[in-house]
Order: C-alpha cells, then sequence, then structure tokens
C-alpha cells in the first residue's frame, strides 16, 4: 500500500502555529512540532514514567507495561495514524508522549486517591496536571517554567477528550459536575486555548492511539499474568474472530506467538478502521484548514459504529476480568493507602516535604499548599512513593 506524504490542508502546519506563550527564535532544522518532542523526550516528567505503573507495579513482572512502555506505543500507532491521514506526524507524537505525564504513582489508583484527598480543593485531574507539569513544574530552561510548547501541543492536551466547555464557558462532559479546573482555567486565561472547541486532527487521533496500545496490549498484560485465558477473550467478538482466524492459518501455533499475532492483528485492524471512519468524516466535512475541523460540530477521528461496538466489548472484557480482578484491586487498594498516608503526613508535618518543595510553604495559602503536596506526590514513582512511606511510617505494603 502506498503511503501518502504531502500534508493535507486539514493538518496542523508548523509554519502556521500560533507559536509559544513566551517567543524563542526558531529553530534551524526542527519543525516547532518537533522541538516540542524533544523538549517532551528530555523533560524529568517523562523519565519518571518509566517506574510509574499502567496496571501492574513495578516489581510484578519485568515485562508488564509501565506509563513509559504504553506511551511510546501510542506514539507509534499516532504516527501510522498521522502517516496514512496526511497529518503532521511531529504533533501526533508529541500529544502521545505527553498524554501521560500528569499520572501519578499506582495508575488510577493513585489517581483517585489524589482525588479524594484534594475533594476540598477542586479535585486532582490528570490532564490538567499535564498542563501544570508543562507549563509551570518543569523547571529547566533560564528564561520561562516549563516547556513553553505550542500552542497546538497545549490544545491537544487539554482537549485530550474533546472540548471541556460549550461557547458560553459551561462546563462538558466529565467537567460538568464539578467544573474545568483551576489549572486549566489559569493557564487559558493566559493563552486562549479555545476550550469550547474541538482540537486539531492531530489531538483527535492521538487520542484514539491511547485507546488501541490500552485494547491490545492490556489484552497481553492480562493474558501474561494470567488473569485470563485465551478461551475467554477469544469469547469477545473482535478478538475472538482474530484468534480463530489465526488458528486456522496456523494451526498448532504455540501460544505465545498465537498471542503476540492477536495484539499485530488487534492494533492493524483498529488503525485500519480509524482511518477508514476518519477519512469519510473528514470528505463529508471538507475542511480546508486545521481550524474548520476546529470548528466541526462533531469530532472528526472516530472508529466506525460496528468497531466503536467492538471497541465497548473488549473494554467490558477488560474491566471486569482485568481492571477489577481481586488480585489487581487488592493491589491497587494498598497503592491508594500509601498515597492517602503520605498526603495526610505532608499536610500535617510539612517539614517532611524535600527542602525545595518548602520553600515559600509557610506563606502559601492552604489551597496553594495542598496543591503543592498533590504536585510532589504526582512527580513520585511508585518505588519513591514506596520508600517515602518505609521512611515515614512503620508499615509499608508490599505491593504484589
Amino acid at each position: 500500500m502506498e503511503i501518502p506524504t504531502a500534508r493535507a490542508a486539514y493538518a496542523c502546519h508548523p509554519d502556521h502555529s500560533r507559536g509559544r506563550l513566551h517567543a524563542e527564535p526558531v529553530s534551524k532544522s526542527r519543525s516547532g512540532f518537533r522541538r516540542d518532542c524533544d523538549r517532551i523526550i528530555h523533560a524529568t516528567a517523562f523519565r519518571r514514567l518509566k517506574h510509574k505503573t499502567q496496571v501492574f507495579v513495578f516489581d510484578e513482572g519485568d515485562h508488564y507495561r509501565t506509563r513509559l512502555t504504553h506511551t511510546l506505543e501510542v506514539a507509534q500507532v499516532a504516527r501510522a495514524l498521522a502517516r496514512r491521514l496526511r497529518l503532521d506526524e511531529d504533533l501526533a507524537e508529541a500529544l502521545a508522549l505527553a498524554h501521560d505525564l500528569g499520572h501519578p504513582p499506582f495508575g488510577h489508583a493513585g489517581e483517585r486517591a489524589l482525588d479524594e484527598c484534594l475533594a476540598a480543593f477542586g479535585g486532582f485531574d490528570h490532564n490538567a496536571q499535564t498542563l501544570r507539569i508543562v507549563t509551570a513544574l518543569e523547571r529547566r530552561y533560564p528564561r520561562f517554567d516549563g516547556l513553553n510548547l505550542t500552542w497546538e501541543t497545549l490544545e491537544g492536551l487539554v482537549k485530550h477528550n474533546g472540548p471541556l466547555t460549550d461557547r458560553n464557558g459551561a462546563p462538558l462532559g466529565r467537567y460538568r459536575h464539578n467544573g474545568v479546573p483551576e489549572t486549566i482555567l489559569d493557564y487559558a486565561r493566559l493563552q486562549d486555548l479555545q476550550l469550547w472547541s474541538f482540537a486539531g486532527v492531530e489531538a483527535q487521533i492521538a487520542a484514539f492511539a491511547d485507546d488501541i496500545a490500552y485494547d491490545a496490549h492490556d489484552i497481553d498484560d492480562g493474558l501474561r499474568a494470567g488473569l485470563f485465558g485465551l478461551d475467554e477473550i477469544a469469547a469477545v467478538p473482535l478478538p475472538g474472530k482474530i484468534i480463530g482466524a489465526i488458528r486456522a492459518s496456523y494451526p498448532g501455533l504455540d501460544t505465545n506467538r498465537l498471542v503476540h499475532e492477536l495484539v499485530r492483528e488487534l492494533i492493524g485492524l483498529l488503525i485500519d478502521d480509524v482511518v477508514s471512519e476518519t477519512s469519510r468524516r473528514l470528505a463529508a466535512l471538507n475542511p480546508r484548514s486545521a481550524d474548520d475541523v476546529r470548528l466541526a460540530s462533531s469530532p472528526v477521528a472516530d472508529f466506525s459504529a460496528a468497531m466503536g461496538e467492538a471497541d465497548r466489548a473488549i473494554k467490558k472484557f477488560l474491566e471486569t476480568r482485568m481492571y477489577r480482578h481481586a488480585r489487581v484491586m487488592r493491589v491497587m487498594d494498598d497503592a491508594a493507602g500509601v498515597i492517602r498516608d503520605l498526603f495526610a503526613r505532608y499536610r500535617a508535618q510539612p517539614a517532611d516535604l524535600p527542602a525545595e518543595w518548602q520553600e515559600g510553604f509557610s506563606g502559601l495559602d492552604e489551597t496553594a499548599r495542598v496543591r503543592r503536596i498533590a504536585d510532589f506526590i504526582a512527580g513520585m514513582t511508585d518505588r519513591y512513593a514506596l520508600a517515602e512511606h518505609g521512611r515515614l511510617f512503620d508499615s509499608t505494603p508490599e505491593l504484589r
């Protein structure tokens, strides 16, 4: 199959970027979006993803996904989608590389625990934390805090799940109940990210790259961990169809190779479907610019109706048989307790924070204090959180 190379009119173009909050000289060798990728890769928060939980904590096995390996897999899928849809591959990659920077240790259990701890202070949202990291918490440059990423990258990170508000500023979707996080609103006052519009196509397909990676690789990890067997996942329509075809083509194939072929085929089918459905929607919209995509009444990237149903069936299976498996839940409940313990301890005894995190602490109001504590905890790796817990408490759970 011939892969198109010319950038489409509806793609984001680095030469037409809305720029950075702090003006910088243009690079002689890299586009603005390529520089964003490079800055993210060199960020401290990116390196920490190596030791942050995806589903299994770090000492349960060397072959399970971590936040870092998941992120790299999402980036690969995002580039594949962008290439076939004639989008800017560097922007799609930047969004994939940064999309999980805001996750705290211990995966979704850690996020839920921090959200509970901050319930009276606006809660904790990992997308908002990602924005906080790339605009404030990374301190590498002499003239500004954060990474000073392009407007298009920041927009895509914030709108990972679509518009946050309507045109009048009323919160949408997941933010209807508690409102848009203050971190996002505060930054949007400095640089308008158009919270009411859709993001560009690159951001939309990066979100589907995340879904594709979850579906395929969590099946792989769940099988490897023995949380379910091949015959059980074969009862789910799409994986079952793929497994049946593999067994027909390769009778007697050993389980290890069969699982790898299942993952490969599943990723390919999901990518093909997103490309087909997104191409169909783009043809109907006929956008002449990235802004035409932003101003559309609905997203342009999606699965087809049939594949959307298949995707939901996979996620339902993984939710019940993997994410809520008794073994996983036991470990994650203990992990959430570690987060709650640390938060309560630092709040009661801020002198236990490292010296650099104590600087100016006494002059902050209560909301700023708990937000700083949350920033510190959210930046921890799994093993650093356990080490800190061991330093401050008499008993620390073994997460395995």
